[in-house]
């Protein structure tokens, strides 16, 4: 979906097929037409935005397969559907029984990461529409924060210069500009957009910046305004946005609350908590189930947010709620201002089928309720000023 900013400039509102698991081509060719191309119709639009997660086979496929990369370009454009942003933050396996801390791997210190990663801007620029001139791809922020120390820092200041080097030329062997941004996400190395900050400077290149994801951002009980307010004072770039809300529990003490929060501790996916007071600052646990074990580490005597992307358009049962209103303040700030900061917004729930049982759709109802979050996140953008384009 595309929207004109009032100051002219195009707006690029997006869903991410991470939701739909698939690992190679075939699988991701099977998911533009089981799932995107629904979606799209279901909106009743001619053309959709779909932000691709392509796991490392499928990428290697695309980018050492010309013919292949055509034909999914000729695949996209049959189905109405159009690419200007991926997922590059998961290698493989996000479709697995259990993910947890697997996602994390490789590392921004492994060769495979920047190799994976350059195949993903390649595929890209191979991928954007003719009229688009600029790609992004959202990444790993740096690696997990265990068994990180100088030497896996030096290696990945590194990996992420070279690779500053490599985006130069591909921009200049095919005139499309693409941007790489690390992805804040508690309990990473880079845990917050000010984490962001240091090794983006060190590292110094235009075309790497930082994808603000609205749920980590809540998660972390980061101000919109101060986080976005520090990264443009550091002249850092917001390479994309992805529009994702969290789990919030005002009163985590209550018995009801802890029961409500209990139902979405699930085997799939890393679920951190965190919570923040006055004496400790920010606390947080790896998981939601640590959080809620009996004697668990987390001071419950203020509000607590679980890193669970819920669906936009629809709060979770009381008590709990979502962090959609942090997500408001920051699309704001993001596109409500004279000039957009980003261009490229994604909405980023991968978690349908991680919901409570009696909450998961079946694939009509996935199709409805993916097609309700991007109507939201239309009504957002328009009520900001942006005019949706054909």
């Amino acid at each position: 979906m595309r929207f004109r900013h009032p100051d002219g400039s195009t707006v690029h509102l997006a869903y991410c097929t991470n939701v739909h698991p698939a690992e190679t081509l075939d699988g991701v060719l099977a998911q533009l037409r089981d799932h995107c191309e629904p979606v799209r119709r279901r909106l009743g639009r001619d053309r959709l935005g779909i932000g691709l997660w392509l796991a490392k086979d499928a990428a290697h496929a695309l980018a050492t397969d010309p013919s292949a990369l055509r034909g999914l370009r000729t695949e996209l454009d049959r189905r109405g559907l159009e690419v200007v942003t991926l997922n590059g933050f998961p290698y493989e396996g996000f479709g697995a029984e259990e993910v947890k801390y697997r996602v994390y791997k490789p590392d921004w210190a492994d060769p495979e990461r920047l190799e994976h990663t350059t195949s993903l801007a390649r595929v890209l620029a191979g991928l954007l529409p003719d009229d688009v001139s600029e790609g992004s791809v959202s990444t790993l922020p740096l690696a997990w924060r265990t068994a990180w120390d100088e030497a896996r820092a030096d290696k990945a200041r590194a990996a992420l210069a070279t690779l500053g080097e490599r985006l130069d030329a591909l921009h200049e062997l095919t005139g499309r500009s693409i941007r790489v941004g690390l992805e804040p996400e508690p309990g990473c190395v880079v845990e917050t957009t000010r984490d962001a900050i240091a090794p983006l400077t060190a590292i110094g290149h235009d075309r790497i910046g930082v994808c603000v994801d609205t749920c980590h951002l809540a998660t972390s009980f980061e101000d919109p305004d101060e986080a976005l307010d520090a990264l443009e004072a550091a002249g850092i770039r917001i390479v994309k946005s992805q529009l994702s809300a969290a789990l919030h529990a005002e009163h985590p003490s209550r018995p009801e609350v802890r029961d409500a929060l209990a139902a979405f501790a699930e085997p799939r996916f890393l679920h951190q908590a965190r919570t923040t007071t006055a004496t400790a600052g920010l606390c947080g646990t790896d998981d939601l189930d640590e959080a809620l074990a009996a004697g668990g580490p987390l001071p419950d005597t203020a509000p607590w947010r679980a890193h669970f992307h819920v669906p936009l358009h629809a709060d979770p049962a009381a008590p709990l709620t979502s962090t959609l209103p942090v997500l408001k303040s920051a699309l704001f700030r993001l596109v409500g201002g004279a000039r957009p900061l980003t261009r490229h917004l994604e909405v980023e729930t991968y978690t349908w089928q991680a919901l409570p049982a009696e909450l998961r759709p079946g694939r009509a109802q996935l199709t409805d309720g993916i097609a309700a979050e991007l109507m939201l996140a239309r009504d957002l953008l328009t009520d900001l000023g942006l005019k949706e384009l054909p």
